[in-house]
């Protein structure tokens, strides 16, 4: 005997009403009244108890045989399953966010002092908008093919002739890999390295979510100090001689900024060479230095094949494009090669071609010297009035290293502040947690718009004040 299903339905609720009798259903199995096996009402049968229309109850089945609630057996008519989804399950709703707190800068719009994203207004909207149509046109008119996982030829060589004129980097196309940003290429070659069970070098402070993703590869991170130098090499080698990895970010260092020295590069690069370590550099902010010219990368000045380059182009174009790209060593091309081959996916061979052509007509380099200079203003804006408030400050890689007392909670500032519309990272996220951790804001100077520096600087400074 088919049950008489008790569903009451609201026709001025805001929920549907095939969806108020998929709920009615749902909770009918639940509470029991509905076993595994019993027959549901036909749609005809249904539709007249609840002076719907047929369809209406059509619907609301069809969604519950898609979440394999129910299944329908032709002339069998529709049964619950034998194991139905419980129903809590199903109608659990969705949170709005839940991102955990220290990734929340990767998701969150773009406001005041939020770092590792470009200045929104500083883009080349128009220009970048037609290469990436035009390239868009031509990916559809092509034949379909497969694309390359290695990357696209164009953009490979572009790579190539940019980091041998502004990097000091002399490398083959055939050398180069493009990725999905610097995420996608940490992940590459932590596997193309087999290094799962060893030991990893790792900044202090250091970006926290380069530290979790060498822990979710398997390795044990070793933090070692940073100075004015760069990462300490000595503490590193008395502390971590037997470190399969060492990942760090010898450019400007992430947060401080400091570059690492010429003294330490050497003795870092002869020192992996003899122990059979392999050195990761993360050139995230590429030639992006403020105040002079930037270091040659240290892959430069690797004559043993033991440093893989690591850039993107999420802080000098758009973090949007995921746009990565890997140099590793020509001992490792060929393993690399099958690694992608097998398990790569680059991004968009639109968007790739589209860089690469922004490359190749000579706007990249004119867009990064107009970036450096304004970033430079706001940078020297932004530490004078943090100065003139009284603050410990400098300048760090593109943000502002703004120091506060032992024992300020910054991380509670941090969250304050993004409920005012400013997105400063706390200091003391950033260094290893069995570490003592300094406190203190980091404040992005790419977002740091001139005309809003001096109110965010007040609010910020009252937010303080408050927790002082």
């Amino acid at each position: 005997m088919t049950p008489r299903l008790d569903i009451k339905l609201d026709r001025a609720a805001s929920t549907t009403l095939a969806e108020q009798i998929r709920l009615g259903v749902l909770a009918a199995i639940e509470s029991g009244a509905l076993a595994p096996g019993a027959r549901l009402p036909s749609w005809l049968t249904l539709a007249a108890q609840l002076g719907v229309a047929r369809g209406t109850v059509k619907s609301a089945y069809e969604r519950l045989a898609d979440e394999q609630v129910v299944v329908s057996s032709g002339s069998g008519g529709t049964r619950v399953a034998d194991h139905p989804v419980r129903a809590g399950a199903v109608v659990r709703p969705i949170e709005a966010d839940d991102t955990p707190a220290q990734y929340a800068h990767l998701v969150a719009p773009q406001s005041t002092f939020q770092m590792g994203v470009p200045a929104s207004d500083c883009l080349p909207v128009g220009l970048l908008a037609r290469l990436r149509a035009q390239a868009a046109r031509a990916e559809v008119a092509a034949p379909a093919v497969y694309p390359d996982p290695r990357g696209e030829a164009a953009l490979k060589r572009e790579i190539a002739a940019h980091l041998a004129l502004a990097r000091g980097l002399d490398c083959r196309p055939s050398q180069v890999f493009i990725t999905a940003g610097f995420t996608g290429a940490l992940a590459h070659v932590i596997r193309l390295l087999e290094v799962e069970g060893g030991k990893a070098w790792m900044e202090d402070p250091g970006f926290f979510q380069s530290r979790r993703a060498l822990e979710l590869a398997g390795l044990a991170p070793i933090p070692v100090p940073v100075d004015e130098e760069g990462i300490d090499i000595d503490y590193g080698i008395a502390n971590g001689s037997d470190a399969s990895v060492v990942l760090l970010t010898p450019g400007q260092q992430a947060p401080l900024g400091p570059t690492l020295s010429l003294r330490r590069r050497v003795q870092l690069i002869e020192w992996a060479a003899r122990n059979g370590t392999w050195i990761i550099e993360d050139d995230y902010l590429g030639e992006l230095q403020l105040k002079r010219r930037a270091a040659p990368a240290l892959a430069s000045l690797d004559g043993f094949g033991r440093v893989i380059h690591i850039g993107s182009f999420s802080k000098t174009v758009s973090p949007s494009l995921r746009l990565g790209f890997v140099v590793v060593p020509p001992a490792l091309v060929d393993r690399f090669n099958e690694v992608v081959m097998c398990l790569g996916s680059a991004p968009s061979p639109a968007v790739q071609n589209a860089i690469a052509e922004f490359m190749r007509e000579g706007h990249y380099m004119r867009h990064l010297r107009r970036m450096k200079r304004i970033y430079a203003e706001r940078g020297e804006l932004l530490r004078t009035t943090l100065e003139g408030q009284g603050y410990d400050v400098r300048i760090g890689g593109l943000s502002v290293v703004l120091r506060l007392p032992d024992g300020t909670p910054d991380l509670a500032i941090a969250g304050e502040a993004r409920e005012l519309g400013l997105a400063p990272e706390p200091l003391s996220r950033w260094f290893d947690p069995g570490s003592r951790p300094e406190r203190g804001l980091l404040l992005g100077i790419a977002t740091a718009n001139e005309a809003r520096i001096p109110d965010a600087c007040h609010r910020l400074h009252a937010l303080i004040q408050k927790h002082r």
